[in-house]
């Protein structure tokens, strides 16, 4: 249920006090029974309105009804409205919660307020998703909301990406954590807690189940959940390989469809820079992920320099040569074409 259709509704509620279900329908673009959705919504949220059926029935709002939510100008109604399109409130549980306050706000605010907040949200779009990933599913991150702010220990069953980490039996890892708060990463939401003492990082994604224990998190660190997590950042950076500048000659029939590939794979803030007509410089990630680009895209795609990483790709190749020697190449079988 979109927030922004809620606050329209409301809007036009308070304007008139009275308005009937296919009129309040045509204005929102919407069915009937969507507004009478809305209108449930708004009232569990505690927003005074009730619908009535018959001749003279409809969608009511409480006459002379208010919030304590005073003094706004345009310009921080506008912001609240805004980030109610985002997913982050959801994620956390606080979907309907978000709603609620908005629609409370849009009762107190004036209309020119709401109108200008609906208009932002209609022309900014935050897409927190990476290209080419699909959206994770984070059903334990109210769980996790409960238990930083409660300040008590979880325990997590946790799905680690490197095999060494599991048990003998290769199943999910369970521990015992102290949660310090959570972190929405560029659309991927982290755990901070310490294990054992140690403050790690969990991606909240991969916590298979997670359950609420009784006993006081252990939080022997004080320091702000901002400085926490640029600790933790900084130390993965640092032991993450470091990035690597090269140039290719990318031929034009296939520029389009490698820079769609190639932008995942650039450092953050950097834009490949045309040295000639075709031939672009690429901060790359890694160089073994700019290698790996190189030989995928050849022959269309050519490695001009630097002179280490055309000799690190000399290598490699020889290397290929050894591991898929052209006598292990068996001819297609006649029988099983056509």
């Amino acid at each position: 249920m979109r927030a922004d259709r809620l606050l329209r509704l409301l809007a036009l509620l308070q304007r008139h006090r009275h308005l009937r279900a296919t009129e309040l329908a045509e204005r929102l673009e919407v069915s009937e029974r969507t507004v009478l959705r809305d209108m449930a919504a708004l009232s569990a949220a505690g927003v005074p309105v009730w619908t009535e059926q018959g001749r003279t029935g409809g969608c009511h709002l409480m006459e002379g009804w208010t919030t304590d939510a005073t003094g706004l100008t345009t310009d921080e109604a506008q912001a609240l409205f805004s980030w109610a399109s985002g997913v982050s409130a959801a994620d956390l549980g606080l979907g309907a919660d978000l709603t609620g306050a908005l629609a409370k706000v849009a009762a107190s605010v004036p209309e020119d307020a709401v109108s200008r907040g609906e208009a932002l949200g209609a022309v900014v779009l935050a897409d927190r998703r990476r290209w080419f990933t699909e959206a994770e599913a984070v059903p334990s991150l109210p769980v996790l909301r409960r238990a930083a702010l409660d300040g008590v220990r979880v325990r997590l069953a946790y799905r680690s990406p490197d095999p060494r980490s599991r048990g003998d039996d290769g199943r999910t890892s369970v521990r015992t954590v102290d949660p310090y708060g959570l972190v929405d990463q560029s659309g991927r939401w982290y755990l901070v807690a310490a294990h054992r003492g140690q403050l790690r990082s969990y991606r909240v994604s991969r916590i298979a189940e997670v359950s609420l224990l009784s006993e006081p998190a252990r939080r022997a660190d004080s320091r702000p959940l901002p400085e926490i997590w640029a600790e933790l950042r900084g130390n993965f950076e640092v032991q993450a390989p470091q990035p690597t500048t090269l140039e290719v000659r990318v031929d034009p029939s296939v520029d389009r469809s490698f820079w769609v590939i190639v932008r995942n794979q650039l450092v953050t803030d950097t834009e490949p820079v045309a040295m000639t007509h075709h031939t672009w410089q690429l901060t790359i990630r890694a160089g073994r992920a700019a290698l790996a680009l190189v030989l995928a895209w050849a022959p269309w795609v050519e490695l001009v320099g630097p002179p280490a990483l055309l000799s690190e790709l000399h290598d490699q190749l020889r290397q290929l040569q050894k591991t898929y020697p052209a006598g292990r190449i068996s001819p297609a079988d006649p029988s099983s074409e056509g």
